[in-house]
Formats: structure tokens, sequence, C-alpha cells
């Protein structure tokens, strides 16, 4: 067995850690590889840990991921609870309910060429200090290793999942709610049908197929923002939600099959739990801030990592009940919430459930459509798309010269907009115009992609913005 740093063998095979777990091509995520990365894991963050909780999403190369990861946990003496495929936030929680660490392997919603694993402490997901322990940590890749068949999945993994939101809203709230889920390729798919008719609403499935799906709630498909709208046409429901792949992400539409941005999904859920201090990433929308809405207010780089420390850090400094949220729509719960004698534990990690639960009971109470839960916010409205096959250090040569030349990042990232009035380095470059238009590039941390994001005082501006932005993008940068 050669022995060297996690660092290098990382290095060497391309597969890396970005905004949320190691990712790489499916094609270098070898059973060695993966077998390095969990020994790698337990060994550096969860030394004293006798079990470990381990699940996947509904990509085709998962299952085989999954069971080189069981294998190192296996050889290292550890007892291997098995969830089979369930939401990432679900195989967390049951991490942290039972004490122990959990092992996902999830690509979310990069290209199906490639996956990756997420690494869970029991207390919650890695942090990067953790990341980089890992990466220094002596670890062999086994020449001979032995990987044998996944067990059957043990049913107390989803069932834990599904109480806690059913003992917490009620069984039954949802009575007379029509719900729409857009099942695609999501591993979440199953379980959320049963958390949504446990509430007591109906459910109808749409679009189950058994070919993954890339969903990326931050940059919803065209063909899924028009088949919403046809489905809106076609049947009667009050609201249509879907996830990403591995269901930490939610998709949420109101009755006319319009798909809501992902950070007024945020800040809507964060009202209705009423809380007191919200962390978010920067590219969040800043209605948030002109809500007025919460005494405190944390902006972060982008990436769960980041914004679970912020959660930290306003927890330490005495905040009562402390959420955050991403662009993407992913929910986390820092705090727990006492409502009507029900608790809702924390859940520090990103969640789908949550906010779809959240959403459709606001509206249900305030006897609103999901399209008008939004209308009193202040009118800031978000755009975001990327360009895919786009080298990291493409977009990073990209960032420099525009912060080394002030004309051309006027030009390429928001031409009529008027002078900048501010730039923020927290993670890419996004530029306030004194328009009021917002223009962001980053490189993606999962992926080669450069995203943009824009914001403006109109949905079609905002559209204009980060469209017009993109294309100036692929003629300056080829």
């Amino acid at each position: 067995m050669n022995v060297s740093t996690l660092q290098d063998i990382a290095a060497q095979s391309g597969v890396a850690f970005g905004t949320s777990g190691a990712r790489g091509l499916v094609a270098d995520m070898t059973p060695a590889l993966c077998h390095a990365y969990t020994t790698a894991f337990i060994n550096a963050v969860a030394p004293k840990a006798t079990t470990v909780v381990l699940g996947h999403d509904l990509r085709p190369s998962s299952p085989a991921i999954a069971a080189a990861c069981a294998a190192a946990l296996t050889d290292l003496g550890l007892t291997v609870v098995y969830g089979g495929a369930l939401p990432t936030p679900a195989l967390a929680l049951y991490g942290a309910q039972t004490g122990a660490p959990t092992v996902v392997v999830t690509g979310s919603h990069i290209p199906f060429d490639r996956n990756g694993i997420k690494f869970y402490r029991e207390d919650g997901e890695i942090s990067k200090p953790d990341e980089q322990a890992m990466l220094g940590y002596l670890v062999g890749l086994p020449k001979n290793l032995t990987v044998s068949a996944l067990p059957s999945p043990a049913p107390q993994v989803e069932q834990a999942y599904v109480r806690r939101y059913v003992d917490f809203f009620g069984a039954g709230t949802l009575k007379g709610v029509t719900v729409a889920v857009y099942e695609h390729s999501s591993v979440g798919r199953d379980v959320l049908r049963h958390i949504l008719e446990a509430l007591g609403a109906e459910v109808i499935s749409l679009g189950r197929t058994d070919t993954f799906v890339p969903i990326d709630t931050e940059a919803v498909r065209h063909e899924d923002v028009e088949q919403a709208k046809e489905w809106a046409e076609l049947y009667d429901f009050d609201a249509i939600v879907s996830t990403d792949g591995d269901a930490d992400r939610p998709l949420i539409g109101d009755e006319l099959g319009q798909w809501l941005r992902g950070d007024v999904v945020g800040i809507l859920c964060a009202q209705y739990l009423q809380a007191h201090a919200v962390v978010t990433p920067v590219s969040s929308n800043t209605a948030l801030e002109q809500s007025k809405a919460f005494p405190q207010v944390v902006r972060t780089r982008i990436g769960s990592p980041y914004v679970i420390a912020g959660m930290e850090d306003a927890l330490a400094s005495g905040s009562e009940l402390v959420v955050g949220y991403e662009a993407n729509g992913g929910f986390l719960l820092g705090s727990q919430v006492l409502r009507d004698g029900q608790r809702l534990g924390p859940l520090p990690t990103r969640d789908a459930v949550l906010p779809i639960v959240a959403l459709l009971c606001a509206a249900k109470e305030r006897g609103l459509k999901m399209s008008e839960l939004a209308h009193d916010l202040p009118k800031r409205f978000t755009a975001s798309d990327r360009l895919q096959n786009f080298a990291t250090l493409k977009s990073i040569g990209l960032i420099a010269r525009l912060k080394a030349d002030a004309r051309l990042l006027s030009d390429l990232l928001a031409p009529g907009a008027g002078p900048v009035e501010s730039l923020d380095e927290t993670d890419g470059l996004r530029a306030t115009f004194t328009s009021g238009d917002i223009v962001h590039l980053r490189p993606s941390g999962n992926a080669p992609e450069l995203r943009c994001y824009a914001e403006s005082n109109s949905a079609k501006q905002a559209r204009a913005l980060c469209d017009a932005c993109l294309l100036q993008v692929l003629k300056v940068a080829g």
C-alpha cells in the first residue's frame, strides 16, 4: 500500500473539495480513492466514532461509490448504518440524532459525468478547517480492495426525517392544499410525498424519470420553466415543488407554475420561523436587508460551510433564533424552534423540506395564494445563470482583469447601469452600480463553471443584466 497525504492523492486524481464536499469526475472516483477520502475523514475528523451513517442519491454511479466508502468504514472496524437512497439532510439528521458521523455520496446538481462525497461530523457538516485536516492526513491507496454489496436500507433513517416535520407542523395541517411534486430523479421524491401526504396535502406526482436530471435550483433550466407553466394549465394545484438531486435545495413554484427564486424562499421561510439572525451568502437578494424584518443579518462567502460558520458566530454572540439560507433556497436551522408545544430541533445543513412546508403553511395560514406570499417584500429581483465547461483558471483570470480595468469592468458587467458605486470581493467580484443594479461573477466551487448573479428593481432587467453579462464574457474570454 502506497502512503501519501490525501492532498497529494486529491491533486493527482482531480477529485477535490469544492463549496460543499469533495467532487470530481466519476471516472476519477475509483474505489481506492473513495476509500482514501473516507479513511481520512474518520481518522482526521471523527476518530472516536464507532458507528457511521451512510447513504447516497440516485445517480447511477452513487451506489458503487457508497460501497467503496462502506468498505473503508468496515476496514476501520466501524458499524455502518446504511440509509440507502435518501435526501442528504435526512441522512445528516439521523447522524445528529444518534451521535454518529455521516457520509453521503452525491453530486447534487452537477453534470452527469461527475459525482461527490459529503462528510458530516455528529454535530453537522464538516468545516473548511476539517477539510484541511483531512487533506493533511497520511493515507494509503489499497491495491487489492474488496468491495461488498450494500445491505438493505435501515428504515429508521427515513422514518426519523418524516417524523421531524409531521410532529412539528402537525398531521392534517395542509388538508385542502393540492401540491404538485416534480419528481424527476430527485432522491427525495418519495419521502417528500410521504411528508406532504402525512400533513394532509393532496399530492400530484409529475415528471418522474429514472434518467438523471441535473436540476440546479439557482439556474433553472428553460425546459423546466416551460414545463411548470404547462403543468399549471393542465392541473389544478396550489403549488408545485421539487428539489435538486440530493434534495437539500428546494424548487418552489406557485399556482401558475412560476418558480420562486431561492433567496426569496429563504426570506419567506425565515419570516415564517420568526428568526432573529439570518446568515446568507453575498449573492442573495438584498431584499433581506431592505425588508428590515430581522435584527441581525450576516453575509458570507458562497457555500454552506461559510454559512454554518456565520451561524455559529451568531449563536455565540447570543442571538436567539438563528437561521441560514443560500441563493439556491437550501435552508439551515441553527436553533430550535418552539411552537404550540412542539419543538423543531436544529439542522445546520441545507434542507429542502423545511422551506417547502413552511411556505405551504404560511400561504394557508394567511389565506394567500403562493404567488402572493412575496408581495410585501421590497421589489428587488434576482437572476442567475452559468457558463458550463468554463475552466476555473479562465474565470479567475477574467476576474483579475476586471479588477485591474475599471472601464472593462463597467462595459462587461453592466454598460448601461452607470458608474460603479462599490465593489465586493467577498467571493468573486460583485459590483453595485449607481442605478442600483448589481452584477456578480464567481467561479463555481463544484464544477468548471462561471456563475453570474444579477439583481435589479425588475425581474426583466435582472434577467437582461445576467444574460448580457454572460454574452459579453463569451466575447471577451472566448
